[in-house]
């Protein structure tokens, strides 16, 4: 997948950074897709994949790194997930 759905999800009111708080919104049901980058750990992606399929929630798996993504929004640091 591109950076052009990750860029186009910036502008929802509802976009969320972090591990953390994107999986807190997973667990409640209000994630419309969550991005991964290319470089998440294993560990990481098995505990997004279980909430997801949970919720349905379609997972998008970017070919940016974690440092490429956090240049992309705008953010001193990097990012491996973040979600709409």
């Amino acid at each position: 997948m591109s950076a052009e759905n990750l860029k186009k999800a910036m502008n929802e009111k509802t976009f969320t950074i972090g591990t953390e708080k994107t999986l807190k919104e997973l667990k409640k049901g209000k994630v419309k897709e969550v991005f991964i980058s290319k470089n998440c750990p294993e560990l990481l992606k098995k505990r997004i994949n279980k909430y997801s399929e949970i919720t349905k929630t379609k997972i998008v798996q970017l070919n940016e790194t974690n440092e490429e993504i956090g240049s992309l929004c705008k953010k001193p640091f990097s990012i491996n997930v973040c979600c709409y």
